[in-house]
This record gives C-alpha cells, structure tokens and sequence, in this order.
C-alpha cells in the first residue's frame, strides 16, 4: 500500500496502477454529482426517471470523464463548455447556465449548468470544471413540456445563452425568477435548478481533494494520460475495422407538418486508425421540428464508436482525436437558426444512430445490432389539474424493443441507444405518476409478437393504457376519459 501511495504521488511519470486509480477517482466524481443531481431534483423526470447526466473537464473544456448517463447529453455538452469559456472569464464561485442549441445544447428543455473550479491556495489556479445537463419536463414555449410541433426555435421556449446563475458565490435570484417565470411549472423549476447547483458542487469539491491530496501537476500528468489512454483504446477499435468506405442512408418519414421524406446519408471512410465520417447528402434543414444540430450528431458519432470499444473503455475527450466528423451547413444535422430542433433531439438523433450502424454492419457485422424502435418514444401531456390545483407537465420517453443481435435476441421494453444510459434511462413509476400527475395507470405491460420474427427476434415493444382523472386543459374539462399513455 505504501508503494502503491508513492506511485500515486509521484508527479515524474503515470504509472498502470496510478492510471487506473485516477480514472476511477474522476468517475466517482461524476457518479457522486448523478446521485446528487437524481435525490435533491423535484420533477419526476429527473428525480425518477433520471434524465439527466454529469461531466467533469479540465481547464481548457476537454472532458475528462463521465457517468453513464445520456449519450445525447454526454456527446454534446463539451460544446456547451466550449460556449461558456468563449463568453466569460471565471472566477471561484461561478455557475454558468445555457440551453441554447446552437451554442452545444440539445433541444430547449436541457438546461446545462458549467461550474469553475479553482484551487484553495493562493494565487488560485483553474483546475477544471463541473457539468451536468438536466432535461426540465417545461420551459414554456407553445405546448406543455416544450416540444411542440413548432418551425422556429422561438415556439419552443425560452432560450438562455451563456448566463451566470451563480456569479462569484452570489445567486442571482432574477435570472432564476425569470427562468421559472417561463415555465408552467415553476416550482419544479426552482427545485431542479437547485439540484444542478448542488450537483456542481459536489463536482467542484470532488475535484478540490484530488487536487489537494496529490498536487496540481500530478493531476495533470494523469488527466493527460488517461485521454491518450483513450485514444489508444479507441484507435484500436477502429484499426480492426476494414479500410474502406461504408455508406448508409434511411429516412424521416416526416419533418412535423408535411408528409416529406428527409434522407439522412452517412459516408464513413476507415483508412488505418482513423475514421472520418460525412453526412454529405443528407436532406437540407426542414420547415418543421426534426432539425438536429450538430452536437447531436457529433453525440450519435461518439456513441457508436464507444459502443465498439466497449463499457471498459474511459469516455472521455481522448475518444474524439481519430475521428473526423464533417456536415453539411444548413442540413437537418447541422441547421442554421433559428430551425426548430426540438424533434431533432428525440427522433432525429435516433435515426443518425441506425444510419451509422447501417453503414458500419457491411464493415462489422460481428458487432452490429439490427435496428431498434428508432425513436425515444416520446410523450408529453399538460394542462391545469382541478384535483391538486396546479397546473402540471408530464413528460416522458417510453421504452421499446431493442434490435436483434448477431447472436441472440434484443432486449424488450428497453430504452436504447441515444435515450439510453449503461443502467438504462428509467421508467416514471407507476406509482410516482399516479402521485404526481392526474392519471390512473391501468396497464403495462410489454407488447408480445411486436418484435417480429427471424432465427434472432428484436425485443417486444411497451403498451401503457390508463385514464384521466379531471383536468383543465385548453379551456375545457375532460372526466374519466380514456387516456392512451402509449398504445
């Protein structure tokens, strides 16, 4: 153990069992900032289902690791680090949040919260940063829940820059007033928000005694180490991957308002350890909602090539140096604003993912999965609850089958690959929807035969079924009406 203690702080050279101890003490930090983030929040969305997910970079925004939470949160969020260290200069004390899409962010709902962390001795030096990215079930906008059917991003809700929630250790309680203002359910609001705050701290605490215990530069030397050590991992992987190019092109059958086919095309060019991915070809940004910035489909690139690697493999900003990712400019995976996005995160994203697996299967198709449900499944319903005398805003991603393996069948009543986390994003409970929203669940149950048939069946789909209780909505009352949570 003493030796061990040596090894560890000896800032000349990383060595094995350091590497290893370091990787597992940054992971730790993301995971302690989950379990914060998941027992502190107040809407069922984050609290139950966990749609959520926490990051820790270093000072100049390379992430260093992550908890295994959403990939469409985790590919994403550097840019929305980047963002944040174009538009401030930080000091201790400092919370910064934004949603915007264009800036790193997914859709309106996911508000990012970016805070600094500083040593405790003086002159005080720039460690690094705490992240997390947290889906709110509202933030105004035209609909309940904030993914309306909208062809602008200004019908989605309302959308923060780079702006500090926090500056210098002082909240600042308007721009939190102003959020929850914007929101049908701002007293969720306040408390979610809240829950970020709490979980960058712990972040920010947890990287403070790494530092403190052994040192600045050794942290350093390790941060840089385990990025090349994935980077080895990951230029491995793909060296096992026949040069050549492998293309593949599927469909959206429509973006929102009209009955439009969007082709979605990938090109992935493998030469030695490198790979270079283009989505030449792919449909020019729509009028509609389905537009997916480009941070989702440089998320959906990350997630397939880690998938590949495999759980093992630390994820982080190492994976990122042999790939090349390029886009159209103006395309539904790389829109201009203000193009409505706020289907880009929940559907597009998923379609990238088939069409990427799509290409890869002609290359390895040892490793790849046949298609899954192709969407997030997602559901939203709000309005006024006469019972509890609040108004309310449910929102939910409903499970599905998982594709066929090469080898055995998918998983059924899953979330998969963009909506999902190595642990799975959740379900809301039963019982917490019950208590919290005004409906009474009748059925759950999976969707048997829904998965199709083959030597290897994809997994079987989800029916949930209940009914409404009175809500106000729109100005009319409904009692008791059948309710087709999904069908």
């Amino acid at each position: 153990m003493i030796a061990n203690n040596n090894q560890l702080e000896n800032p000349t050279k990383p060595t094995p069992i350091s590497l290893e101890i370091f990787r597992n003490l940054f992971t730790a930090i993301a995971d302690g900032m989950g379990i914060v983030l998941g027992r502190t929040a107040f809407s069922p969305n984050i609290k139950e289902r966990q749609d959520f997910s926490c990051a820790i970079f270093d000072a100049s925004g390379r992430m260093i690791a992550q908890a295994a939470h959403v990939p469409v949160h985790l590919g994403s969020m550097p840019a929305s680090v980047e963002a944040a260290l174009r538009t401030f200069s930080f000091y201790p004390g400092d919370v910064v949040a934004l949603n915007d899409p264009y800036m790193g962010g997914t859709h309106l709902p996911d508000i990012t919260m970016i805070a600094p962390v500083f040593t405790d001795e003086k002159p005080r030096s720039l460690v690094g940063f705490s992240a997390n990215r947290a889906h709110h079930a509202d933030i105004g906008g035209m609909t309940p829940g904030s993914l309306p059917l909208s062809n602008e991003l200004f019908q989605e809700g309302i959308i923060i820059p780079p702006i500090k929630i926090i500056s210098r250790g002082r909240v600042n309680k308007e721009v939190i007033e102003l959020l929850c203002r914007n929101s049908r359910t701002p007293a969720d609001r306040k408390g979610d928000l809240a829950a970020q705050m709490a979980s960058c701290g712990i972040g920010e605490a947890g990287l403070k005694r790494i530092v403190s215990r052994y040192g600045l530069v050794n942290t350093q030397l390790h941060v840089d180490a385990i990025l090349d050590y994935s980077e080895k991992l990951t230029r491995s992987t793909i060296s096992a991957i026949p040069d050549g190019i492998y293309v593949g092109k599927d469909f959206l059958e429509d973006d929102g308002f009209s009955p439009i086919k969007l082709p979605i095309v990938v090109s992935i060019r493998v030469i030695g350890d490198r790979i270079a991915v283009d989505f030449s070809g792919t449909s020019k940004q729509t009028n509609g909602c389905m537009n997916a910035p480009f941070a989702i489909a440089t998320s959906a690139v990350l997630y397939v090539i880690h998938c590949m690697v495999g759980a093992n493999m630390p994820a982080n900003d190492g994976v990122r140096r042999p790939i090349t990712i390029t886009a159209p400019i103006g395309s539904i995976v790389n829109p201009l604003p203000p193009a409505a996005v706020s289907g880009g995160n929940v559907e597009t994203s998923q379609r990238i993912v088939d069409v990427l697996l799509l290409a890869l299967s002609d290359a390895v198709p040892n490793l790849i999965p046949a298609g899954s449900q192709g969407t997030m499944n997602n559901i939203l319903v709000g309005g006024y609850d006469e019972i509890r005398g609040r108004p309310f805003a449910y929102y939910e991603t409903i499970g599905g089958g998982m594709g066929a393996r090469p080898d055995q069948d998918g998983l059924s009543g899953i979330h998969t690959h963009m909506t999902n986390t190595m642990t799975n994003t959740m379900n809301t409970p039963i019982e917490a929807l019950e208590l919290e929203y005004p409906f009474r669940v009748l059925r759950y149950s999976l969707r048997k035969g829904s998965g199709g048939s083959g030597e290897f069946r994809g997994g079987n789909g989800i029916t949930r079924y209940g009914i409404s209780w009175t809500i106000q909505s729109h100005h009319s009352i409904r009692e008791k009406k059948n309710c087709p949570i999904w069908p």
